[in-house]
């Protein structure tokens, strides 16, 4: 990949992984007040409001963040599967993913009970509850996945260590890992 071409990857990268990270907190802060909220509109406002927060923001950061994340990977010297710390980040991304994909269905199910008239502050709290616990701990999986993007751990997977060995001078040396 040109320098260009790759700063812009990463760019593109870091925007769609911050956008995420975002969007996420804002969703915790809508679930946090959904359950602490007594007046009916507001938490029925708040729960139609995560329901196209979800499903226009959140689900397409999440993809736009792992199909950079590969692209970007793919296309530096740091490789997709090379680094422990690239292959783990990937990893959480990807359960992230699924993860997010399997807990939509109940963000459209309280979404849609909202908009019912019979709809009152009582109704679903332990789904409520799941969504404040599932975002937070959505975030703290997230800002590990940042951790290890800015702290970056040294090791290689043993296919990391292969191409090194298979990319080392003929001289006899053997390359740092």
């Amino acid at each position: 990949m040109s320098p260009r071409a790759r700063k812009s990857a990463l760019t593109a990268h870091v925007t769609a992984s911050v956008g995420w990270f975002g969007a996420v907190a804002v969703f915790l802060a809508l679930a946090v007040t959904g359950l602490v909220a007594r007046d009916a509109l507001t938490v029925r406002s708040v729960y139609v409001a995560m329901g196209v927060t979800g499903w226009y923001v959140i689900v397409p950061l999440c993809f736009a963040s792992l199909a950079t994340g590969i692209v970007s990977a793919v296309g530096t010297t740091w490789g997709l599967l090379r680094h422990y710390w690239v292959t783990v980040k990937l990893a959480i991304t990807v359960l992230a993913t699924g993860a997010l994909l399997l807990h939509m269905p109940s963000v459209s199910r309280i979404a849609d009970s909202a908009t019912t008239p019979q709809w009152t502050a009582d109704d679903l709290v332990g789904l409520r509850t799941q969504l404040v616990v599932q975002s937070g701990a959505a975030l703290l999986v997230l800002l590990g996945a940042t951790a290890l993007s800015v702290f970056k751990p040294q090791g290689r997977t043993r296919y990391g260590q292969r191409t090194l060995m298979n990319q080392a001078p003929t001289s006899g040396r053997v390359p740092l890992r």
